[in-house]
């Protein structure tokens, strides 16, 4: 049986690469910061194009240099290129030394929703609600759903569109895209 289709980027080739390798997923995830989530999604798929793989083995030890031209080249694959060739980099060091090469066993050996949060936290570049959203988007769009796996990542198991996690097309990207926005409004008066 085939893996679900993702619709994070409104481009079908970077969803379809979203959707094949595990790797390319994480790395999306990765990327979605300080840059729109739609594009950081289709940054994966940029990398393929570029480089030829997303084999992490050979992300891992490619020349750091030549990786971030390779990142920078517009259009750019983040709006800090270089900083984020080195997290890929990083992260994909982290994926062979760990797990083989083989991301899905990330969450295909997680005992318990906490267990995987806690190993994608481990991960270079991903915090706390970070390591959450990612776990939901796995549970809701992949059903990858260990054991807990709600209580691990909060209020994104919830429904409603509070993250990429709850994107399935155009008009959920909207919705979520909103909701942060009114988040962000309700911090910012929160501070004042």
């Amino acid at each position: 049986m085939a893996a679900p289709t993702l619709h994070l980027t409104g481009d079908e080739t970077a969803d379809r690469v979203l959707s094949e390798d595990p790797f390319a997923l994480l790395l999306g995830m990765l990327l979605d910061q300080q840059y729109p989530m739609e594009h950081a999604f289709r940054g994966p798929a940029k990398i393929l194009d570029r480089f030829g793989t997303l084999d992490p083995a050979k992300v891992a030890a490619a020349d750091p240099e030549e990786f971030a031209a390779l990142c920078a080249t517009p259009p750019a694959v983040h709006r800090f290129p270089g900083s984020m060739a080195t997290r890929i980099q990083a992260v994909a060091a982290a994926v062979v030394d760990t797990y083989d090469g083989d991301t899905a066993r990330l969450w295909t050996e997680a005992a318990t929703g906490a267990d995987l949060v806690a190993r994608v936290m481990a991960l270079p570049g991903f915090g706390k609600q970070k390591a959450q959203i990612f776990t939901a988007l796995l549970a809701k769009q992949l059903g990858v759903r260990p054991e807990g796996w709600e209580r691990a990542v909060g209020d994104y198991s919830l429904e409603g569109h509070r993250s990429v996690a709850d994107v399935v097309d155009e008009s959920s990207l909207a919705r979520v895209r909103a909701f942060k926005k009114e988040k962000k409004a309700a911090a910012r008066a929160a501070s004042t």
